[in-house]
């Protein structure tokens, strides 16, 4: 069968890369055409457009580049009317996948929706465009499930694709030291930044991550270089700092460092499938006035997909003006220390694995979808 896909970050890239991998492992005839990175593409199948190309954040962003994202919409149409694919495989990134899907609809093209849009924490208004476009909706977190069944839209629950790239992780077992020299970095203990993938995360993010360096000479502080930036976008923001970057490492560095900062999103979930204790942090454009904005349109108690998952304040979320930073120092240093707050986190950390279940979910999702087209 062919299929085309749409992934517009690197999570999306990662996840559709595995989805990939398993769909042409039981489709012999599997053809891809897709939107997204170096990983879906090293799967095999035409690359049409990278996603470094498409990613925006925010109201500014959207309105600054609005040429560019209708131009996007305009090819990407063309391009699925001539591919003709047997499915569209839309993953994440619901603002521009939303309206894929409508547009697939309206040409009788399947509409595969890997990993739903979070409608359940803002725009729920969505809901009746997915109930009317989506053919087959998969949910990668298990209390989404009743949530979307309560809506009429009838969502599965595969797993969570984010087990299956952790287990599949390279230097698994990995020792400090071997961590370490392999990375050319200093024996001290690591606290790891995890500013995220966007380049507005990292402009109001980072700096105040950067600040709580000086407060521990004892840790070497690394940042994890996402997929979609270089050294050069780091350079202006870390110049007269003790930090360090290392690219390609995100779970190996999780996996190592004695406690995190990290901005909301799937990176909450993987620190704390690889057992990193962490504070989240999450700042925006517009200070108070971004903060009510916010407040009017999330409609859920957390921004950290850990809290959600469990039900309750397992990490602290430091989002918006409820930054402060002797907070976040006072946060961190509990965490490194041998504290009851960082015996509570890990423990909390076990109960999230067991909701969230183990390795499986491209496998099982990619059987699902080749059984349903085939009926």
């Amino acid at each position: 069968m062919r299929y085309y896909l749409i992934a517009g970050e690197p999570s999306g890239d990662l996840h559709a890369s595995n989805l990939m991998r398993e769909l042409a492992a039981l489709d012999a005839e599997a053809e891809f055409r897709f939107w997204g990175g170096d990983l879906m593409e090293a799967v095999g199948g035409t690359l049409v457009r990278h996603y470094k190309e498409t990613a925006v954040m925010g109201v500014v962003d959207v309105i600054t580049h609005l040429g560019k994202i209708m131009r996007n919409f305009r090819e990407c149409r063309a391009d699925i009317l001539n591919y003709r694919p047997d499915a569209l495989i839309l993953v994440d990134y619901p603002g521009f996948n939303l309206k894929m899907a409508e547009f697939a609809h309206k040409h009788r093209i399947k509409v595969l929706y890997y990993i739903s849009p979070k409608v359940w924490a803002s725009k729920e208004y969505r809901i009746k465009s997915m109930r009317k476009n989506i053919d087959r909706l998969y949910s990668i977190l298990p209390f989404e499930v009743p949530y979307f069944r309560s809506k009429s839209v009838d969502a599965i629950y595969c797993g969570n694709p984010v087990m299956d790239a952790i287990s599949q992780r390279a230097n698994v077992g990995e020792e400090f030291h071997s961590f370490c020299k392999r990375n050319n970095l200093d024996e001290r203990p690591k606290i790891a930044l995890i500013a995220g993938s966007r380049k507005a995360e990292l402009r109001y993010c980072l700096p105040e991550m950067l600040k709580a360096i000086k407060e521990f000479p004892e840790f070497q502080f690394v940042i994890a270089g996402a997929p979609s930036f270089t050294m050069a976008d780091y350079s202006e923001y870390i110049d007269g700092y003790d930090v360090e970057v290392v690219f390609g490492q995100t779970y190996q560095l999780m996996s190592q460092a004695r406690a995190a900062l990290v901005t909301s999103g799937t990176a909450t979930l993987e620190t704390a499938i690889l057992n990193c204790p962490q504070v989240i942090i999450y700042l925006m454009w517009g200070g108070r006035l971004s903060d009510f904005v916010a407040h009017l349109f999330i409609k859920v108690k957390w921004i950290g997909l850990v809290n959600l998952i469990l039900g309750r304040d397992s990490i602290d979320e430091l989002f918006q003006c409820k930054y402060s930073y002797q907070k976040m120092i006072d946060d961190l240093r509990s965490l490194v220390d041998d504290s009851p707050e960082r015996t509570q986190m890990l423990q909390d950390y076990d109960e999230l694995r067991r909701i969230v279940g183990g390795p499986g979910c491209s496998s099982r999702a990619a059987s699902d979808m080749i059984d349903f087209l085939k009926r």
